[in-house]
């Protein structure tokens, strides 16, 4: 039955997506939750519309509003929710069923929470077209190889049996657009397609994206935190802060001039060529940068290191010979896509897991030859630390902060439990963590505090280098701005060496003295920061640069 007959709807309207007035509450145990507060906008026809904002500022929020998908506690009003003349705030489950899919479709933030684990991506693509009437059993199939043709899956008629596991990051969230999309909606809501992809992935999904868009002739809404990507694939750009619209307008105008503080802070904030890393500040919190000295004593030295991993058809290479340097007190940025070896050579160098050939020459000790089961108890294992991509996922869900920042104190020092506990104090004072957080959970923390845990948990035993995978990654741009400048003003203070694993080229110069590339885990250039970014030498490096989001330039900030 076609439930769509039987909407509400209003005459005279010619945008396709009008709101106004809409709120968003939550009943909770600790009372009434404002999630989203009295925002209005329009969506034309054919439009991109970006909806920007940092973490809780309710850009999802929205978006779940306008699909009718919040939890039981959650309450809709608003005095227009009109989509093409039909009334979804007083429609029906069954109404917005019939909806979902077919008129308006959603690309959830994570592809593969998206995805049954445990059935076919072909059935899955399979289950919508049914669902929507507009396959049946003898067509389903090749109107599902379609659907995946018509993003870019190379192979489909085996992809189609493939389950989400078997895919890349990259795969999964083409198989997302592929079920968004294959009903032909109108309405394509993205919200945070790109999370956790490399940067030529994201680059290659969001172009798809927009390419599909423009050729179906659809409508967008394109929810980020990433101001880079808003800037290059959007028409128009909303701004939330705290449930409410601070800002709107076409998307030139918002980055060259804009008008709100908080607009203006996010803005500034994005990663672009030709800023220094203390301009990403606001101007009330900025100060004149320390200079760190790099001395040219070699403090870690790695040859002809491989990593084989075994395979279901023999053993899998993941790094292959790779030699380079870091000096005392230099930041070398390790970049590639993802699956290039970045994070495995770093695993690597911080002893956690074991080589399969070659030497890491640390402070004139080959510490390759101690297991990496046995490192934690070596006395060098205090001299190397490493901070991880997640701190949510890095931190113990049961400790303390103050737990998790002294837990490497108590087993590989001997200091009694005062020293610890101004130890503790020291470092979180020069991380910048609020002392009144130390007796807090990681759930009671928010993401840059979480980042700032990790952080002091690495420095607190005085490390000679600090091994950081992605550590601004799942990151605000302004929390970002603020852990990247954290990291200069340590590595200036306490002289530590840095190896910061990054697919951001932006991110990576404003912090390296010396950028590695890595491809299909080899080497492949490797130089002076300023020198790669400029004149790259090789076809993959200026890829990297190319598929970089390239925001709008900045008149000078006040």
């Amino acid at each position: 039955m076609d439930y769509v007959i039987f909407l509400i709807h209003v005459k005279g309207y010619n945008s396709l997506l009008n709101v106004q007035n809409l709120n968003v509450t939550f009943n909770t145990r600790k009372g009434e939750v404002e999630a989203v507060k009295d925002i209005s906008f329009n969506l034309k026809k054919g439009e991109i519309l970006g909806i920007v904002g940092e973490s809780g500022s309710g850009k999802s929020v929205t978006s779940y509003a306008l699909m009718k998908i919040l939890d039981n506690t959650g309450v809709i009003k608003a005095n227009k929710l009109i989509y093409s003349g039909i009334d979804l705030e007083n429609a029906s489950e069954q109404e917005m069923m019939d909806i979902r899919g077919r008129e308006v479709s959603m690309i959830f933030q994570n592809p593969r929470t998206s995805l049954n684990p445990i059935r076919k991506i072909g059935k899955q693509i399979e289950d919508v077209l049914k669902r929507h009437s507009q396959a049946n059993r003898y067509n389903a199939k090749q109107k599902a190889i379609e659907a995946l043709k018509a993003v870019k899956i190379k192979d489909p008629e085996n992809r189609y049996y493939s389950y989400p596991y078997e895919l890349s990051g990259g795969m999964c969230q083409r198989v997302v657009c592929a079920i968004a999309l294959a009903c032909d909606p109108r309405l394509l809501i993205a919200d945070e397609p790109t999370t956790g992809l490399d940067i030529t992935t994201q680059k290659a999904v969001m172009d798809l994206i927009k390419d599909l868009i423009t050729s179906r002739n659809m409508s967008s809404i394109f929810i980020t935190h990433d101001l880079g990507l808003a800037s290059e694939y959007c028409d128009r750009i909303i701004v939330m802060k705290d449930g409410h619209i601070v800002e709107k307008g076409i998307t030139h105008d918002i980055f060259t001039s804009p008008n709100h503080p908080y607009t203006r802070k996010l803005v500034y904030a994005t990663p672009r060529p030709g800023k220094s890393i203390r301009s990403l500040l606001p101007s009330q919190i900025k100060k004149k940068e320390v200079q760190h000295t790099v001395h040219e004593e070699t403090l870690l030295e790695v040859k002809n290191l491989s990593k084989f991993f075994p395979g279901q058809f023999g053993p899998v290479q993941a790094v292959k010979n790779i030699n380079f340097k870091i000096k005392k007190g230099e930041c070398v940025g390790l970049v590639g896509e993802s699956g290039c070896g970045k994070s495995t050579t770093s695993a690597i160098l911080s002893r956690l897991i074991d080589a399969s050939e070659g030497k890491i020459i640390f402070n004139k000790n080959d510490i390759s030859t101690f297991a990496a089961k046995n490192f934690s108890k070596n006395s060098i294992r205090s001299d190397i630390q490493m901070v991880f991509q997640d701190p949510t996922e890095s931190l113990n869900p049961r400790y303390t902060t103050r737990q998790s920042i002294s837990d490497p104190l108590k087993n590989l020092t001997e200091i009694n439990s005062k020293e610890i506990n101004s130890k503790v104090i020291e470092v979180s004072n020069l991380v910048g963590l609020p002392l009144n957080l130390l007796d807090r959970l990681p759930h009671q923390l928010s993401g840059g505090q979480k980042a700032r845990v990790g952080i002091a948990r690495a420095i607190v035993l005085s490390p000679k280098i600090l091994i950081l995978d992605e550590p601004t990654a799942s990151l605000d741009v302004s929390i970002q701005a603020i852990i990247l400048n954290l990291l200069v003003d340590l590595r200036a203070k306490l002289g530590m060496s840095y190896l910061f694993v990054s697919h951001d080229l932006h991110v990576v110069q404003l912090l390296c003295d010396y950028i590695i590339v890595m491809k299909e885990g080899v080497i492949i250039e490797q130089g002076n920061s300023d020198q790669i970014i400029s004149s790259p030498k090789e076809d993959y490096t200026k890829s990297l640069l190319a598929a970089s989001p390239k925001p709008p330039k900045l008149p000078k900030a006040s």
